[in-house]
């Protein structure tokens, strides 16, 4: 019994009851108000002999240098030998986003990953990058030293590496040159999207607002609620969303079991019902041993010695016990019944993809 309250506490997590109260301002977010993806190519340099040796980044490296009119005239006209080839530098991506209350001069955090064949990014630093986005707009520019989280040392035959080394970032290393500004209020009206869509829970929203400011919040769909700012605050509207986001609301959530097979793990909602089943289960174990003997032949028999494999298996099949789960019983029940026949964290996984199956779960079931 102790083993399977160990067992119990392990598998099983129940999340609490769905009428839980929130803030509006941690389940929805405000349309308009986003965030974009921004990405460029650079150049980093100052690595101690883990950069790329290939063709390509010697070629990034002279085509910068050309725009810095820094390029000798042999470095131009020979590229196919290996005239600036350098094992301290690495050609890389740089990624980051930008939000939409980011302002010029403010600074991103920027992640740098390798292209080529460097291996070690660790003491590197990143030169002048523009960071553009889906519009080919330049919005930010990177430049700084690496922090790479990890180290790599190796030799001729043995290695010492921690974590990954090929993908660094830098902390505010991105400059903001354009704003991407999102346009949260039109014609005196913000939406609400809800994080995760639901009718009761969107209705719930706007019967909150309206006791606070009747008449001003109007739910669209399961993931929408429309709000009017009311006029008064329209020309300072960072009070009234403040305000409005402190709200406590009670939300609703779904039935649903989610399962991870990987890890044995199942959590169940509290609004999960079973309906009423009887459950039979049983296990087969086998057990195979394996115990060579050594043949040792007489003296002067010019036999060989050799060894004869001896293979023992066992077969223990369990017997199955009928459990019946009747219909107001809670799915903390179901678990803890099932514990207590001894069955493993995989077969309760089984079984509830089986129950499923039978229609006697009345939630969805959702596997990672």
């Amino acid at each position: 019994m102790f083993r399977a309250s160990i067992a119990l506490g392990c598998i099983l997590a129940f999340v609490a009851p769905a009428q839980a109260g929130a803030r509006i301002k941690d389940i929805t977010d405000l349309e308009g108000a986003r965030s974009n993806q921004l990405y460029g190519f650079g150049l980093v340099v100052g690595l101690n002999g883990t950069g790329g040796r290939s063709r390509f980044t010697q070629q990034v490296a002279v085509d910068m240098m050309k725009r810095l009119c820094v390029v000798s005239k042999i470095a131009m006209l020979q590229l196919t030998d290996n005239t600036f080839m350098s094992p301290n530098i690495s050609a890389v991506m740089v990624t980051a986003e930008i939000g939409p209350f980011s302002r010029i001069g403010g600074r991103l955090d920027v992640t740098v990953s390798v292209l080529d064949d460097a291996t070690s990014l660790q003491g590197g630093t990143l030169l002048f990058t523009p960071l553009k986005g889906a519009d080919g707009v330049v919005y930010a520019i990177g430049q700084g030293p690496l922090s790479v989280g990890g180290f790599l040392f190796s030799g001729q035959a043995a290695s010492a590496q921690k974590n990954f080394v090929s993908v660094a970032r830098i902390p505010g290393g991105a400059m903001v040159e354009h704003e991407a500004r999102g346009e949260v209020m039109c014609k005196g009206r913000v939406h609400l999207l809800l994080k995760n869509p639901d009718y009761a829970t969107a209705r719930s929203i706007a019967a909150v607002i309206n006791q606070w400011a009747p008449g001003h919040a109007l739910p669209l769909d399961a993931g929408t609620v429309e709000v009017e700012v009311p006029p008064a605050f329209r020309s300072h509207a960072v009070s009234f969303l403040s305000d409005m986001g402190n709200l406590e609301v009670l939300t609703d959530t779904p039935a649903r079991v989610v399962i991870n097979e990987r890890t044995g793990t199942v959590v169940a909602g509290e609004n999960v019902k079973i309906a009423t089943v009887a459950i039979a289960h049983g296990n087969l174990a086998i057990v195979t041993r394996e115990a060579p003997q050594v043949s040792q032949p007489n003296a002067f028999s010019q036999g060989r010695t050799v060894v004869v494999p001896r293979t023992q298996i066992g077969v223990t099949e369990q017997s199955a016990q009928l459990y019946i789960a009747p219909q107001t019983v809670t799915v903390a029940d179901l678990a803890r019944a099932l514990n207590a026949l001894g069955v493993s964290p995989r077969d309760l996984i089984s079984i509830f993809q089986a129950i499923k199956q039978a229609g006697a779960l009345q939630a969805e079931l959702v596997i990672i």
